[in-house]
């Protein structure tokens, strides 16, 4: 038997791990890769792995890094079943359709620019018919129930309490006459937190791949995120700006509904301050996830069952509305009253969050309150380490807003949750360690040895390991993506292209400025403006794309 880690190696995104058995293929996860350029990149490489030869999917979770190329596994042979929660199920169409729509408008913004350029047409990773058929292949299973997924080859779902219809995974693995137990533990979530129940402890296993997203880092208690949180509203409503808080459409955004109606109902002299002021949920993505959360209450908390049980349901209070046409989203910005804005993505990347960062950044008044992980390469990340200026649409942007992280609202465990999970295990499995940074896996893997005697293998690239009972396994790392060195000429020639383009501009703009004072015409003082702005995205895609490989090229070294 092997296991071939195939993404979420070098990072907390593309979640993919193959178990290779005597008589199946099983596949856990299937994600995409987020993260900037870079990243985005390796979503279209050749999947290590013959996508038709794949028996089955075994699914943790909706979040598009766990399940976002499923529909390109579909659309390259894939034709197995996925098995997931219920809850999941529920989530898949809304979170795979939403994702097929971005790469089809990602690609039709690349070919009007390639049109123009006479440059070649670029095809969407996928379409949203590609994941409406990639969503026949889904098959819904309860917590606790064990199923046979292949043969020789039973699962059973455990609550992860990360996202709804989130999921540790048990697979026992029976070859011959032996039986070997792998736990993939997904991506866990924080005990105690409102709406899931916490993660399930589990106490026997021969090998466990884990998460380590937060392997170095403890999380503030909740109850001081909220009250910062407050904090932050009520000096912003104060000073007359809006609250813009990016948030994952799943998970995040019905926690922060949850915890602003709880803290309206528990602190009425807060609500009597803040009632006037709305908050706007903004992504129609979490419009229709809130949904499926309101369908899904048999797998909540009990504290979450208790507020129902009051008359008063968790996701709805007074001053809350839901935008979903872009007329409304785009009236959001118009309005210059007090607000908050409630919008996806969580890290920035896509979706009508970056609109309402663009009109927001540049307020003082303004407020930016970060309530999730922000991974590498991401704007959020950027604006989280205290960028000065950002791109949004072509136009730099001045940071003047109050950034705000409040770590506290993650739906991920932090070290000590971490520990205490895979403490937990009596049977002292090999545990391999995947979805983190390189310094959150290293110090993790160091903390778990220095502190509760587990010596983790940190995976840091894509590999296969071998298993072997009462044998340590030993990793093969599989081919990185194929690279070359320019020589001296090439490089070179790229530096006398753009010196040769800044003398031309330069050139440009001597002659203009012996034109000025004649007359133009509005059309064509448009048609400037419009080939201005796209020069400025153009300088800014090639400083990134530069950065980027320079970046990569320090990485590999």
């Amino acid at each position: 038997m092997k296991i071939r880690f195939c993404g979420a190696t070098e990072g907390v995104t593309g979640s993919c791990h193959l178990l290779i058995t005597d008589k199946a293929n099983v596949l856990l996860d299937c994600g995409q890769f987020q993260g900037g350029k870079a990243q985005d990149r390796l979503n279209y490489r050749e999947f290590p792995f013959e996508p038709s030869e794949i028996d089955c999917l075994v699914l943790s979770h909706a979040h598009i890094d766990h399940c976002g190329r499923i529909p390109l596994l579909v659309k390259r042979g894939f034709r197995g079943n996925i098995f997931c929660t219920k809850a999941t199920a529920d989530l898949l169409p809304i979170m795979l359709r939403d994702s097929g729509y971005i790469h089809e408008k990602e690609a039709e913004w690349a070919n009007k620019k390639a049109e123009r350029k006479g440059q070649p047409l670029v095809q969407p990773l996928y379409t949203v018919a590609d994941a409406e058929e990639s969503l026949r292949y889904v098959h819904p299973v309860l917590y606790d129930q064990l199923i046979e997924v292949s043969e020789g080859i039973h699962v059973c779902f455990n609550d992860a309490g990360h996202i709804l219809g989130s999921a540790e995974t048990e697979l026992w693995v029976q070859e011959g006459d032996a039986e070997t137990k792998i736990v993939f533990s997904g991506d866990l979530g924080v005990n105690h937190r409102p709406i899931l129940r916490d993660p399930t402890i589990i106490r026997h296993a021969d090998y466990v791949i884990m998460e380590s997203t937060y392997g170095n880092r403890l999380h503030p208690e909740n109850a001081m995120s909220i009250e910062k949180l407050v904090k932050v509203i009520l000096r912003t409503v104060e000073r007359g700006g809006t609250v813009v808080i990016p948030s994952f459409a799943v998970g995040r955004t019905q926690e922060m509904i949850y915890q602003l109606n709880m803290l309206y109902d528990e602190n009425p002299e807060i609500y009597g301050k803040l009632k006037n002021v709305p908050v706007y949920i903004d992504s129609p993505m979490a419009n229709a996830a809130t949904e499926v959360f309101k369908k899904n209450t048999a797998v909540f908390d009990d504290d979450f069952k208790a507020f129902m049980d009051k008359g008063d349901h968790p996701l709805e209070f007074k001053n809350l509305h839901f935008t979903q046409s872009t007329e409304e989203s785009q009236a959001l910005n118009s309005d210059r009253k007090p607000k908050i804005i409630i919008s996806a993505s969580g890290m920035c990347e896509a979706g009508r969050i970056r609109h309402h960062l663009k009109h927001n950044l540049w307020n003082p008044k303004c407020s930016i309150v970060f309530v999730g992980y922000q991974a590498e390469g991401t704007l959020g990340r950027k604006l989280v380490e205290g960028a000065e200026s950002v791109n949004l649409f072509g136009e730099e942007i001045q940071v003047n807003a109050e950034i705000v992280n409040l770590e506290g609202f993650s739906g991920h465990a932090d070290r000590d949750g971490l520990a205490h999970w895979v403490g937990s295990f009596v049977t002292h499995p090999v545990v391999f360690l995947v979805h983190g940074e390189k310094e959150s896996k290293e110090d993790f893997a160091a903390y778990l040895g220095e502190n509760l005697d587990i010596h983790p293998i940190v995976i840091q690239q894509n590999s296969e390991f071998e298993l072997v009972p009462g044998r340590r396994p030993e990793g093969t790392h599989m081919e990185p993506v194929s690279t070359f060195q320019l020589d001296a000429d090439e490089i070179n020639a790229l530096r006398n292209k753009i010196s040769g383009l800044s003398s031309s501009i330069g050139d440009l703009l001597n002659t203009a400025a012996v034109e000025t004072g004649k007359n133009i015409s509005p059309e064509r003082l448009i048609e400037i403006n419009n080939i201005i702005q796209e020069l400025a995205e153009s300088e800014a895609n090639l400083k990134a794309t530069l950065l980027e490989e320079a970046e990569e090229g320090r990485v590999s070294e």
